[in-house]
């Protein structure tokens, strides 16, 4: 193998009306993951009333075909020792290190709380709308919350489509660039209510104990029926303790989500760890209209939960809260203290936070994480919506593109528990794919993507790789030979 491999860990990430949680107030029992739970059932009722699903997947799987594999044989020392305060843009990584998805179908748990964007959709105010919209943008990266494995690195043109008609929406995605390496995805609403695009090129660096994965690209919500499009950019991803000791994710950074019809913009602080894990996980922002006044106070944590309350409300809180510690605060700082000490080093411990979220009167939840199946640490950490994902019943290989990463032979193995066929067959499509370039090398021709084009943003006027339409009339004549 050589530099051709790329150190991805997504920087990304979703629920039915009723597993996102109803906007509610503060003490009334909003409806929870418990209700739907979206990766273990599609079904409406009866059998006989479940309309068609993806591929024809009537009920979608709820765990994985062999357990995770174990890492603790293996170090990155040696492989990463080399490469301090540089990109990893040019190391090959051991197959023990990845989980088995595609760096494609992890972008594609950003669809895991569609229901959000379709509850937005139905709002009559700009004011309600970017609400949901900022619970989307925050829901699509919970599924990280400790997921240390990194996705295998897609192929030149390899692509994944998704289709769940319970969840309402239709999702492409494509390989669309190799150096740099950037990911392409287009999503639309089976209602024709939204429309969800974008293009990723995550730039990863190693600081010594920890590898940071800072996000490029823009993500893309129109809502069809009002005319509306919102863009933001995802909070920077940080996995700590890469070298030792327990691994341990954060996401740090300010995203900025603009409604470019109104001119309101909600500003969203993913708030780093901090010296005694104070802020982990946090979220706190705001929604201000055009002229910079605020409209609306946002707070919560990625990995849980997020509320929304009015801005009076808050700083009265904030006030009186400055007079008096939240209980059990004190007694969680001495515990994160004392962990540091033992350590040696406070970048060694794995930060301890409060398990919920302290909820301000006259606060209405604006979104609540899906449970994750009781087996899920044995299945790379999984949501029940991500186990789904790679799932392949027979006759499914017919319908889906030649492309498609559910026929990648390296991530099947590897998802099969043979770990040794997986990394044969790694090396395998990579020397494929290096083969593949040399020859397009030779006859001077460019790459050509299937369904995806050059173009810039519509709303950002930016550089985009945009949706050129077609691939769901399924002709799949002109894909290329890519495992």
């Amino acid at each position: 193998m050589d530099g051709d491999e790329e150190f991805f860990d997504a920087v990304t990430g979703f629920d039915s009306d009723s597993s996102s949680g109803e906007l509610s107030e503060a003490g009334q029992r909003a409806p929870g993951p418990a209700d739907a739970d979206a990766g273990k059932s599609n079904g409406v009722g009866q059998d006989e009333e479940r309309p068609p699903q993806e591929n024809g997947v009537q009920k979608h799987r709820t765990r994985l075909p062999a357990p995770a594999f174990t890492r603790s044989d293996f170090s990155l020392w040696g492989i990463l020792k080399k490469c301090v305060g540089l990109e990893l843009s040019k190391i090959t990584m051991p197959v023990a290190f990845n989980e088995p998805l595609s760096f494609l179908q992890r972008l594609t748990e950003y669809m895991e709380h569609t229901a959000l964007v379709r509850r937005a959709a139905r709002q009559p105010r700009a004011l309600e709308r970017m609400q949901c919209v900022a619970a989307f943008a925050v829901s699509a990266v919970a599924s990280q919350w400790e997921r240390t494995g990194k996705p295998f690195n897609p192929l030149l043109g390899e692509t994944y489509e998704l289709i769940r008609e319970d969840l309402g929406f239709r999702f492409i995605s494509e390989q669309v660039s190799h150096h740099p390496p950037i990911s392409a995805f287009h999503a639309e609403g089976l209602r024709q209510d939204f429309r969800f695009h974008g293009s990723i090129y995550p730039k990863l660096k190693f600081w010594g104990k920890s590898v940071e994965a800072e996000p490029r690209g823009t993500i893309t919500l129109e809502l069809l029926r009002q005319e509306e499009a919102y863009t933001w950019t995802n909070p920077t991803c940080c996995v700590h303790n890469i070298i030792i000791g327990k691994l341990w994710i954060e996401q740090y950074g300010t995203v900025e989500i603009l409604n470019h019809r109104t001119g309101d913009r909600c500003v969203l602080h993913f708030k780093p760890c901090g010296l005694f894990g104070k802020e982990l996980h946090r979220v706190e922002g705001y929604i201000q209209d055009k002229n910079k006044k605020k409209l609306f106070v946002i707070y919560g944590k990625w990995t849980e939960c997020l509320w929304g309350v009015e801005p009076e409300a808050y700083e009265s809180f904030r006030r009186q809260g400055r007079r008096a510690e939240p209980p059990g605060a004190a007694q969680l700082d001495s515990r994160a203290e004392r962990a540091d000490g033992d350590a040696g080093d406070a970048g060694d411990a794995v930060p301890e936070a409060p398990e919920t979220v302290q909820v301000i009167p006259g606060s209405k939840l604006l979104w609540r994480v899906n449970s994750r199946p009781p087996n899920s640490a044995q299945m790379y950490n999984f949501t029940s919506f991500t186990v789904t994902l790679n799932e392949l019943q027979p006759g499914m290989e017919r319908m889906l593109a030649p492309t498609d990463c559910r026929l990648r032979p390296d991530i099947r193995s590897m998802e099969n528990g043979d770990m040794d066929l997986a990394s044969q067959e790694k090396e395998r499509l990579e020397e494929k794919q290096r083969e593949a370039r040399r020859e397009h090398d030779k006859g001077d021709t460019e790459w050509q993507t299937r369904w995806f084009r050059r173009g810039r943003n519509p709303h950002t006027g930016a550089p985009d790789w945009l949706y050129a339409g077609g691939y769901f009339e399924r002709d799949f004549s002109g894909c290329p030979d890519i495992y």
